[in-house]
């Protein structure tokens, strides 16, 4: 996913993406929708979330 459909995504459930980062916002997004906010760190290796919008992005 782009980083504009990342930031439409965030301005569409109430986040200001202002100058955040591509990861950091993606991981605020997750958080605001009440999932665990692992995009691109250590831990997505080892995803068990295979519906994720950001899952191909991720890895």
């Amino acid at each position: 996913m782009k980083m504009a459909d990342a930031q439409k995504k965030a301005k569409s459930i109430g986040i200001k993406p202002l100058k955040m980062r591509k990861a950091e916002l993606v991981r605020t997004i997750q958080e605001t929708e009440g999932n665990y906010p692992c995009y691109q760190t250590p831990g997505a290796e080892n995803c068990d979330q295979p519906e994720c919008c950001w899952r191909d992005d991720c890895f």
